[in-house]
């Protein structure tokens, strides 16, 4: 399932108060997912590694009151207060399997020991596919039959989505686009390889422009040779793009690229400069264009400021082009 389609599933498996816990790979997101559920629903997250824990840390430590043992419960576990939430237990199936089986009860019966969890809060889970790297323990059946399982992939579409709206770099974007194989490509064998998690590092290094000779291999070591060298190659070309305020001046008249790569980065550049005063010029420069290239234009466009649609000019081109979707 695409991640937009995970959030989705989260939100229905909250509300029916169904424990879920998502597959993937690593660095597709998952945990986005989750906090973004958590905030679209008013939860607060409560995100707890359980890779990092021991199984003695989730009963507490023992006390003695009237000559009866009685467990502290940890501080990390929800107490009720604070409004709804989600316990995030991240990172599951690399908990030693004294940690999972700690957890079978809590999960299920939402009980651990003298705990409960608050009426309030959801149980999430978050677990790396098998042959993604190493310290995967394997799950017993009885906690595997506990949970609701969603698998997530990875999709270009909604990344853009997500990049857009959290101001990503538009270099990063149309490069993605651009080449979408290599949006996510796990790799045992290198220590640097594309994701959705690296290609925000690469944003972050894009927007810093370091000097030195220093970026192209910053670029490297955040997804690895052969993506590094494309995108540094786009990025050159990204840098000396068309004069963007030209085009602004003369859309129906300014010069198409002929490349593809060029005709991506021009669209991207573009769609972050729209606003209510200029999107008539550039909603016309986009309908010049092959139109798979005019709609990732307005589709980026109105991910980053969703009032353009109230627009005449957002209309008429929704009409021109129906079944686009947003």
């Amino acid at each position: 399932m695409k991640p937009s389609e995970v959030a989705s599933m989260l939100e229905c498996c909250v509300d029916v108060k169904m424990p879920a816990c998502i597959w993937g790979s690593p660095g597709i997101g998952k945990s986005d997912v989750v906090r973004q559920t958590g905030l679209k629903l008013q939860r607060r997250v409560i995100d707890v590694r359980a890779s990092l824990l021991d199984a003695v840390d989730l009963r507490g430590i023992p006390s003695i009151q009237n000559g009866r043992t009685t467990w502290c419960t940890p501080d990390f576990l929800p107490d009720g207060t604070g409004g709804p939430s989600i316990l995030f237990l991240d990172e599951l199936n690399r908990a030693p399997t004294m940690v999972q089986n700690a957890l079978l009860q809590l999960t299920l019966d939402r009980k651990l020991g003298e705990y409960s969890l608050p009426g309030n809060c959801e149980v999430v889970a978050a677990c790396n596919e098998a042959g993604h790297g190493g310290g995967i323990q394997k799950m017993p059946q009885a906690q595997m039959n506990r949970f609701e399982h969603i698998e997530m992939e990875h999709d270009t579409d909604d990344w853009s989505r997500w990049a857009v709206q959290n101001g990503m770099e538009p270099a990063v974007i149309a490069f993605v686009r651009f080449r979408p194989e290599l949006l996510n490509q796990f790799s045992l064998k290198d220590r640097a390889f594309p994701t959705p998690r690296s290609w925000s590092f690469v944003s972050k290094i894009t927007a810093k422009k370091p000097g030195n000779g220093i970026e192209h291999a910053l670029y490297r070591g955040a997804v690895g040779t052969a993506a590094a060298d494309e995108y540094s190659a786009f990025l050159r070309m990204f840098r000396e793009l068309p004069n963007i305020d030209a085009i602004l001046l003369s859309p129906g008249t300014a010069a198409i690229p002929t490349q593809p790569a060029t005709i991506f980065a021009v669209v991207s550049a573009l769609s972050r400069r729209v606003t209510f005063a200029n999107i008539a010029r550039i909603f016309q420069y986009f309908a010049r264009l092959p139109q798979e290239y005019g709609v990732f234009g307005v589709q980026d466009a109105v991910r980053r400021d969703d009032n353009l649609k109230s627009t005449p000019d957002f209309t008429r081109w929704a009409i021109d082009n129906a079944g686009v979707t947003f």
